[in-house]
This record gives structure tokens, sequence and C-alpha cells, in this order.
């Protein structure tokens, strides 16, 4: 996903201390040729009742073999899973996707006055469109021919943009989190927004900046991601850690309340990508990282009262801290990881893989063996946190956490994590760990005609099937757990050096500037 510049190695940025992994406690992993198979098999799966059932609409419900168009139509499940066929060299799924492509009307919705969300339309289409272009015009270009289907994919990418841009219509330039093109282009006119959606636009609009050589698309993102990089308004928390809303009309921040879960995760995340894609031009992003991520270690880490040896991320307003967490945060583990490898810091892939090991720890100890949405502790500080539920009391004994939410959506950021401890480690265990992961989805998920979110991870068999397969379970999920045992490319990660390829927040590999 974020991978590493060799421009950055150029610049001395990576210490010769980040060898891994350590001999004595690590048994090395190597490419996996039957478990990547088995991914791929559980992605043509899926793709086979996409096709039949939903395809081109957005999203398949494959318990019932129906469809929905969530993401305004676009055919979003195609877009977001096209570069994880291309990096398994799946050529009919690849050609059936391009063929659509150019027949998809970027410019309007199906349905009059439906909103479209800024943030999603841009991580999945922008991000897959562009994606799977540069993969195609780079390492995988032998994958296809027709030239004319590869360049529709740059091409539709700046139609949407081109719609989307009415989002920064507002006084301060901070983007509108919805607009709408039928019967006209407008944004809603939301008086906030939140950091995660503003500040997850920057890679992918400077990526279209670069490929098309039309600067604006860059400078609008960076416009509304400058308020977050020079906070005003309600103050951080930390330094680096900032509040969630901010205006639109001035971009001052609203509030200081935050977490790296939702409405937050990505903002953190973009900081130190966006060093990756040019370390010189976005040295100030990775300052801000630096910031984030040490205040992150001295306030927000936290340890159970049971399990002193697990560490999760509190939430916090100000700074007061809230031990509770969930799936969407397990992500950081990775991030710390990258930031370590880019910045030559060990603390921070040391404490990366600290946030891994322990996030994992929710999957292997449910009876699915796949983690919850959303799950909470007791900190053995501070004693925050209250008690869990007494149905859950001898289960947080054990465990270290009770569970606040269920469900599971085919979630991929305990996999990425994984991906990154394995790679930056070469231990087999996290491949081990991700096969774990990977088999128990696979297994308590699957219903109808492919896999589908479930009620309950707390119980063994997922507690029902609530009939919804998400794009991301074709663009993140099924591309970590493949990649962590696919052979070596120009898209895996080498903490050695010499990456070429940054990943956004949907895992759509970019190239990075050159």
């Amino acid at each position: 996903m974020r991978f590493i510049s060799s421009s950055v190695f150029a610049l001395g940025l990576v210490a010769p201390a980040l060898a891994y992994p350590r001999p004595e406690v690590v048994k090395r992993g190597s490419p996996n040729p039957t478990r990547a198979a088995a991914v791929k098999a559980a992605f043509q799966t899926s793709w086979n009742a996409y096709r039949q059932f939903a395809f081109p609409h957005d999203d398949l419900h494959p318990v019932s073999n129906g469809f929905d168009d969530e993401r305004n139509g676009w055919g979003s499940s195609a877009i977001d899973g096209l570069d994880t066929a291309i990096l398994m060299g799946a050529s009919d799924i690849v050609n059936t996707i391009l063929q659509r492509v150019p027949q998809i009307n970027f410019t309007t919705t199906a349905v009059a006055n439906q909103g479209i969300s800024v943030f999603e339309t841009n991580i999945r289409y922008i991000g897959g469109l562009l994606s799977s272009y540069d993969l195609l015009k780079g390492p995988f270009s032998s994958l296809v021919t027709n030239q004319t289907l590869v360049n529709n994919l740059l091409s539709q990418a700046q139609t949407l943009a081109n719609g989307l841009k009415v989002a920064f219509n507002t006084t301060s330039g901070v983007p509108d989190p919805t607009v709408y093109f039928n019967p006209t282009y407008r944004r809603s006119g939301a008086s906030s927004n939140n950091i995660a959606e503003i500040g997850t636009l920057v890679l992918e609009w400077t990526r279209l900046s670069d490929l098309t050589g039309n600067p604006l698309y860059a400078q609008l993102a960076q416009k509304g991601e400058s308020y977050l990089l020079n906070p005003t308004g309600s103050p951080e928390a930390w330094p680096g850690l900032v509040g969630t809303f901010v205006s639109t009309s001035s971009g001052a921040f609203q509030d200081s309340n935050g977490s790296w879960s939702a409405l937050s995760d990505s903002f953190y995340e973009y900081l130190i990508k966006m060093y990756l894609y040019d370390p010189v031009a976005f040295a100030n992003y990775k300052d801000r990282w630096v910031l984030a991520a040490d205040s992150t270690i001295a306030h927000l880490a936290s340890h159970p009262t049971t399990r002193k040896d697990l560490t999760f991320l509190s939430a916090y307003s100000g700074q007061s801290t809230s031990p509770n967490s969930g799936h969407l945060a397990s992500f950081a583990g990775g991030n710390f990881i990258l930031g370590g490898i880019l910045l030559g810091q060990q603390k921070y892939i040391d404490f990366g893989i600290q946030l891994t090991n322990s996030y994992y720890a929710t999957y292997n100890q449910t009876a699915s063996g796949i983690g919850p949405e959303g799950f909470a502790w007791v900190d053995s500080v501070t004693g925050a946190g209250g008690s869990p539920p007494s149905s859950q009391s001898s289960f947080y004994s054990k465990a270290g956490f009770w569970v606040s939410a269920g469900y599971y959506i085919l979630r991929p950021e305990t996999l990425e994590s994984l991906y990154y401890a394995y790679r930056v480690t070469g231990d087999s265990k996290y491949q081990d760990w991700a096969w774990a992961a990977f088999s128990a989805i696979t297994k308590v998920c699957r219903a109808g005609s492919a896999y589908s979110s479930i009620n309950d991870v707390t119980q063994a068999n997922g507690g029902g099937a609530s009939d919804d397969m998400e794009s991301f379970w074709f663009a993140e999920a099924l591309k970590y757990a493949y990649l962590i045992f696919a052979e070596e490319s120009d898209v895996q990660l080498n903490p050695n050096g010499g990456n070429k390829f940054v990943f956004n927040t949907e895992a759509h590999p970019f190239s990075i500037r050159k």
C-alpha cells in the first residue's frame, strides 16, 4: 500500500540500522504460491458472482443475489477491483472491466438529486482508475495490448474529477463532503467537513495533475489540506493531534476531538504517504506526521488492565482519552511501520509492530476468528473505560477487550498491517496470521454466491450473513491477502529501498513522482 521511493534513500533518510529480520527470533517467510492461488480463487468466486448478478452496478448482495447502487451506480466493485485483478494477472476480468470503463457516464447520476460522497468517490473510483492506469502503463503493460482502453482510465478519472471539483467552491476552499451532478452540478452547502474526507484527496488529485499536466486538481486538494497542516480555531489536543470537524467557510477547527479511526484515520495516513510520493515537495507533511506519531505514542497508547502486553489506540476529547477503538484503526500498525522505514526511526517500526500484534489479537480471541468492528477496554494506568458488560467479563479477563460492535463488513485493515509487518520483518508468523485471518473470513463469511458481511464475530458462525459485499473486499482485503503470499514484483514493499509505488487508503497503487 504505502511504499518507498528510491529518491528517499538517495536523500539518505533511511538508516542502515533498520536491517531486519533479527535471525534469533525470526523464521523467514517466502512466497507461497499455494496460498496466493487460494486468495486468487476467492477473488474469482467473488467476481463470478458479482459479474452474474450485479455487474455493472455497484455492490452485490450475495445471499439474495441482488445489488445496490450505493456508490452512484458507476460500478464501484468493478473499478475498485480492477487493479487487484491486474496484480493477479486475471486478464479476462481485466479486459471485461476495461471494456466497461468508457461506457460509464461519470457526468451524471441515474437518480436525480442523489448525493455523491466526494471522499468515497475519490478513493474508490478516481483511485481505482489512476492506479490501474499506472500499472498498465508500467510493470503490467504486457497484460493489455489495446492502449485506447488503457488511456480511457485516465480520461474517465479526469472527467469525474471535473465534476467533483464543485465541492471546492466554498469560501475557504475546504471541500464540501457531498456534491450533486443531476440535475445540476452543485455542492450540498454543508457548513463543515471532517479531516479524513478533507485530507484524503491530496494524493489522488496530485497524481491526477501529474498525469494530465493540469495543475488545478493538485492546487484544489492542497489548498483544502493546508488548513489541516496549519490548524486554527479549536486547539490541537497535543502537537499534531487535531480535532475532527473543520468549517467550510473559514477552515477553522470546530473541536479538539479525534482518534485513528473513522472521520480522522486517513488524514494521518496520507501525511506520510505524501512524503513518500515526493519527499522534497511534501516534507512539511512528514513533519506533521512526526508530531502526530510522537503524540500518539505518548498519549494515546493504552494497555488493558487484563492484558498489559497489548497496545491499543484510545480516542480523545481534548486531553481526555477514552479507551475504545475498532477495526478501522488497525491500519495504524502498518502506517507506523511505513513511517519508521521512511524516516530511519526504529521506534516507529517497533510501535507499529506492537499495534499490529495487538489488533490481530482481536481476531484470534473471538469465536469466529475475526476481529469486531468496535471494542473497548479498561486503561491499566488511568482506570478509564469503566467495566465490561457482565456478559463479557470473563472474555475481557482473557482477551483484554470487550466487543462493543460485533459485526464485520469484510474490512481489510488488519490484513493490511500484517502485510507491512511481514515485509519489514520477513517473519513467517505474519504470513501464518494472515492466512489464519483469511481462512476465518472465507469460512465464516461464505454465503450465497460469494462472501458477505456478518452480524456477530463473537459467534463461531458469525451470527448470520447481513447480505452485503462492499467493493473494498475486492480492492483491499483480497489484495493484501494476495500480496503477502505473492511473488516479488515492483509493487511489493522492499524495506531496503528501490520502491516505486505508494498505495492510497483503498489500496490502489500509484507510481511515485519521479
